[in-house]
């Protein structure tokens, strides 16, 4: 009657956690394999184009609010202009980056599932940059929008025609926005605090970020949503277990419960 239910935290903790060399190299090959293939989606200029004009037309035919308006917002002052640039440039990797070593320290069984999840996505981007090129807006006459990153830096493109480090035609999904959600679930997920959805606020400002600087279309981020929706719905998260914790005078032992862990789902 007295029993009471409290979080094992402790518990994710004891999974054993997978070798750290071989996560490095995994996660080193991952990149190096998407970094290669979105390099072979280049030199598709004609059609990056003509797809850029077909999702700035469904864009207005579906009457989403035009990228413009959140860059606007960003032209008032150079400071802002300039901190959104490198917000978009400096963020991305590392924000990722700790999330997964934070992940592996702390909680190792949602570091698997974390991990797991966006090799789904990347790879599912990878598929759709390859198969659908996209110009950014910021290359799009038709959008009459500024390239924040040129105008007022810093950028991490080059020219199109020279740059031969990045795909610049690669703008849908938009992993920015999509490693940002899945950083936000997965915190959510893997910790107890009050304060925990506070984590949204993140891809939430990557959004804004994205569009402003003209780097990506909403309709980039709304595939990213939907490809990791996909994800998640396939690798689900670990199980939670609680401990119940009975009075001195009773003989038994503690009880394990598990506890589907239902955020980001």
């Amino acid at each position: 009657m007295n029993a009471r239910t409290e979080p094992a935290e402790a518990e994710t903790d004891a999974i054993a956690r997978p070798p750290i060399v071989r996560e490095l190299l995994l996660v080193a090959g991952l990149f190096a394999i998407y970094k290669s293939g979105r390099l072979l989606a280049t030199g598709h200029t004609g059609e990056a184009f003509r797809n850029a004009d077909h999702v700035w037309d469904l864009e207005r035919a579906v009457r989403l609010p035009g990228e413009g308006a959140v860059q606007s917002a960003l032209l008032h002052g150079d400071p802002l202009v300039h901190l959104a640039n490198t917000y978009y440039a400096t963020v991305h990797f590392p924000a990722t980056a700790a999330f997964l070593v934070w992940l592996y320290v702390r909680r190792p069984g949602h570091y698997v599932w974390a991990r797991r999840a966006l090799a789904a996505l990347t790879a599912a981007a990878l598929v759709l940059h390859l198969t659908f090129p996209l110009a950014p807006p910021r290359m799009l006459a038709e959008a009459g929008l500024v390239d924040t990153g040129q105008v007022y830096g810093p950028s991490v493109y080059g020219s199109p025609e020279t740059d031969q480090l990045s795909n610049q035609f690669a703008a849908m999904p938009s992993l920015h926005f999509g490693w940002a959600l899945m950083l936000a679930i997965g915190l959510i997920v893997a910790t107890r605090s009050r304060w925990r959805r506070l984590w949204l606020l993140h891809p939430l400002l990557t959004l804004l970020v994205i569009v402003g600087t003209a780097n990506h279309y909403w309709l980039d981020a709304i595939a990213a949503a939907v490809l990791l929706g996909g994800a998640l719905a396939v690798i689900r998260p670990p199980l939670r277990t609680t401990v119940t914790v009975r009075p001195a005078a009773d003989d038994r032992v503690p009880t394990k419960e598990p506890v589907l862990v239902a955020a980001g789902r």
